[in-house]
């Protein structure tokens, strides 16, 4: 964009046309990829990397590239990544157990960071040797051997026998799930505060070097792999500074690092100087955004996964694109040195983000499914389909024990609609005040076993403790409900199926 003549406002537009498409399209791509398998999803959106990469570089090749064809295939290409990216991110628990987690999450981030750091250096010497044509070729060729790669992955099987969902429901399903997240919640805001301030590094690197460094593209080069090198160093560094540094104390200590880098390379007028402060801001990336991506990844089941992973980078790229917009408009204005710092002071603001929004260590087991739940056999004749239906969960409870239970099925309503279930009520008999009602409705058969099925060992838990307040020799009793209009004809009679399996 710098050699194309861009001003202030396109070199940052750069960086916005990459997040923007995450923001609209990494909610859908991390559904399709918890209901087609992160292999086909690849697959297809690796294919159209390779086209849209090919027609860039047909553009290059006839002389047609401009700012504006730039940022469109820029679109294009953001659009492919956010399609694939959520559920790539998700194979990390195909190969790692939870444990291993933040390793693997430094590992697969120490990839991206040496592609970052070796991508400029290739680039510009494929440049300098035959043109900006073949460098493009070969960028699309490269997706080639993610094809190659994931061909070879086995085909996904379904856990259970239950159609998948279609996909404006699985959308919302994990809409739902976040916005019943707190933790998750957190993580997202404590995500946008620090990557509005953290791209402005990027956004500004090749105004630093053409303007405060009086250099060109290799001057550029040189501190973007400045900030790789770093940034594979904390990758490398922070699961064992991870396993020494508290959670809070060490996401603080990232968004100052991260400040202080940002501050050296707005005020730096010394190559040298300007590499130390990429290298610093480099490994500070690493250390929060490794650690934030790792918890998301541990706090979120494997059922809504990819989902809760394109969210979180809803608020990742959300936070780039504005940030993007805010400092190119900010240096056409105001300079690359004022921009940086006021990027830097904010950044340090960031660090006291833990005093109103504390994240505290997650137990990753407390998410894993329990498989403790049977569907019970309807005596009618029911489709996957047939709905809506209706559960009815019939508790007995002394009257001593009602606050804590009252407390406990608060809790237990956010697990219900988290998990898919709608129109939760919690009642009591007005005749026999020992007697409770919890019901919630669901829109099908598939989606009340859906929801049993998603139940997590903390849920778990928390049933168990509930049916230890329940008064009587059996546990609870349950009535599963197809829900009939009588002024609709019909012709299947209403279903009531009992259970002692809340």
């Amino acid at each position: 964009m710098t050699s194309l003549g861009g001003t202030p406002e396109l070199v940052a537009m750069v960086q916005t046309v990459v997040a923007l498409p995450v923001m609209l399209l990494s909610l859908p791509g991390g559904a399709l990829s918890d209901l087609i398998g992160q292999r086909t999803l690849t697959l297809w959106a690796q294919s159209f990397l390779l086209v849209v990469s090919a027609l860039l570089a047909l553009g290059a090749f006839f002389g047609l590239l401009t700012p504006t064809l730039l940022l469109i295939c820029t679109f294009l290409i953001g659009s492919g990544r956010a399609l694939y990216y959520p559920g790539w991110q998700a194979t990390v628990f195909e190969f790692v157990p939870k444990s291993e987690v933040t390793a693997a999450v430094a590992l697969n981030s120490s990839n991206l960071n040496i592609a970052r750091s070796l991508g400029p250096a290739i680039g510009g010497v494929i440049v300098a040797a035959a043109g900006a044509f073949v460098a493009f070729v070969v960028n699309a060729l490269s997706n080639l051997s993610v094809i190659f790669v994931a061909s070879r992955w086995p085909k996904a099987r379904p856990s259970q026998d239950l159609p998948p969902e279609p996909l404006g429901r699985a959308i919302m399903a994990g809409l739902r799930y976040v916005t019943l997240s707190p933790v998750l919640i957190k993580l997202g805001l404590r995500s946008v505060v620090f990557n509005i301030s953290a791209i402005a590094v990027l956004a500004m690197l090749p105004l630093i070097a053409r303007d405060q460094l009086d250099s060109g593209a290799g001057t550029f080069g040189v501190l973007l792999a400045a900030f790789g090198v770093g940034a594979v160093a904390g990758s490398l560094y922070i699961d064992r500074l991870r396993r020494l540094i508290p959670l809070e104390k060490f996401l603080a200590f990232g968004f100052l690092c991260f400040a202080s880098g940002t501050a050296i390379l707005g005020v730096s007028t010394w190559t040298a100087l300007s590499i130390f402060g990429a290298l610093i801001a480099g490994a500070a990336w690493s250390f929060v955004q490794v650690t934030l991506y790792s918890i998301v990844q541990i706090s979120s089941p494997r059922w809504v996964l990819s989902r809760t992973i394109a969210i979180y980078q809803i608020f990742v790229f959300g936070g780039n694109a504005i940030g993007s917009l805010i400092w190119g408009d900010l240096a056409g204005n105001s300079g690359t040195e004022f921009t940086m710092l006021v990027a830097a002071g904010i950044m340090a603001a960031g660090a006291l983000l833990g005093t109103v929004f504390r994240i505290n260590e997650v137990d990753g087991s407390r998410v894993d499914i329990s498989g403790s739940w049977v569907a019970p056999k309807p005596a009618l004749d029911m489709a996957m389909k047939s709905g809506p239906v209706l559960t009815t969960i019939t508790y007995r409870i002394r009257e001593i024990d009602a606050p804590v239970f009252v407390d406990a099925m608060r809790e237990k309503r956010r697990n219900r609609i988290r998990d898919g279930a709608m129109r939760w009520t919690l009642s009591r008999d007005i005749l026999d005040p020992e007697l409770w009602y919890e019901r919630f409705k669901v829109a099908t058969w598939a989606d009340a076993q859906r929801l049993h099925a998603r139940r997590t060992t903390e849920s778990t838990e928390l049933i168990e403790f509930i049916r230890g307040l329940h008064q009587g020799d059996q546990a609870p009793e349950v009535h599963y409900e197809l829900v009939r209009d009588p002024g609709v004809s019909l012709n299947i009679r209403d279903a009531t199926v009992t259970s002692n399996v809340p």
